[in-house]
């Protein structure tokens, strides 16, 4: 019954869009129902800012406050934990670090499963085991809420400006209604199937980003130790067949590029810690469906060496300071 019910909500949605434009934009926040939103980290801030901006109500909670007061200063209401976000908003988004800490804000003591209300729309942009998603759905199913995976990709420019991808795995029947609320923070929403293959089609996206990053920075460094300008070898490598997203949105070699984290000493942007975690976790499911990675499993050594060398809090592309810094330069 909850799924119809919001699904009546999206029919109303899309009449609305033929009525005069004018009166669609004085729509005020009040037409829309509050979105509960946990994790204000680099990602969830900028995220939770764009649900706002769209009229929509937030009520917020992270573990650190610091991180929520930006958010309350835009109109956020704050609240102590996750149970207290569930006890007043029946669409809830999640971005946490790791699988342990969606564990424990979803079936902690003060989680969301502890107050959620029935028909509720769980929704965790988190990267995680998708084993774990698959627990979290069926935990959140016994407390007759729904829950989805949606984990993105781009960064935090793709999550500040609202263009992030999102990949989708749940019950098919609920995807439109995850999409409205998605739909302000991304521009590509995609239904990937049922719970677990949105973090499954993210896993695969991050391995191939990892040994992207580190084959642009090798290149680079290369280039540059044979005498090339590095700007002018990216822009070489962005007209030719090597291009690729690390050399022509996010190159790993300070001074190329502004905007980007190797120009500002490799702080902000996604951290080396983060990559290493979500490299392990395609280690883990290639192991158990035996999928060889010979090249997924180098670059997991090789971000974890940077883990254990002093880079964990630095942005991933910081593999080329790391790989100079191996050569002594």
């Amino acid at each position: 019954m909850a799924a119809v019910l919001r699904g009546s909500r999206y029919l109303v949605g899309r009449c609305y869009r033929h009525v005069d434009s004018m009166f669609v934009s004085t729509r005020s926040m009040a037409s829309k129902t509050q979105v509960g939103f946990i994790g204000l980290g680099n990602m969830g801030n900028p995220m939770a800012k764009n649900l706002l901006k769209h009229g929509y109500p937030v009520i917020a909670s992270d573990v650190f406050p610091e991180s929520c007061k930006e958010l309350q200063d835009m109109g956020a209401q704050i609240v102590d934990n996750p149970g207290e976000v569930a006890d007043k908003a029946d669409r809830i988004i999640t971005m946490l670090p790791s699988s342990p800490n969606v564990i424990d804000v979803y079936t902690g003591p003060n989680g969301i499963l502890k107050k959620v209300k029935k028909g509720s729309l769980l929704i965790d942009s988190s990267t995680i085991d998708p084993a774990v998603s698959k627990e979290m759905a069926a935990a959140a199913e016994k407390m007759g809420a729904v829950f989805m995976d949606a984990p993105v990709s781009g960064g935090v420019g793709a999550a500040s400006s609202g263009k992030l991808t999102f990949m989708v795995g749940g019950a098919e029947q609920e995807f439109t209604a995850a999409q409205e609320l998605l739909s302000c923070m991304g521009t590509n929403v995609v239904y990937c199937g049922q719970v677990g293959t949105g973090q499954a089609a993210k896993i695969c996206n991050n391995m191939l980003l990892a040994i992207g990053m580190i084959g642009t920075s090798e290149t680079m460094n290369l280039g540059i130790r044979l005498g090339l300008d590095p700007k002018l070898l990216s822009k070489i490598l962005n007209m030719s067949s090597g291009r690729c997203w690390s050399s022509d949105t996010y190159n790993p070699v300070p001074g190329v590029m502004d905007g980007v984290p190797s120009g500002n000493n490799y702080q902000g942007g996604f951290g080396t810690q983060l990559m290493a975690k979500d490299l392990g976790l395609a280690q883990s499911t290639a192991t158990n469906t035996k999928t060889a990675v010979p090249l997924g499993s180098l670059a997991h050594q090789i971000y974890r060496m940077m883990c254990a060398r002093g880079y964990a809090s630095k942005d991933f592309s910081s593999v080329f300071q790391f790989l100079r810094e191996e050569e002594g330069q």
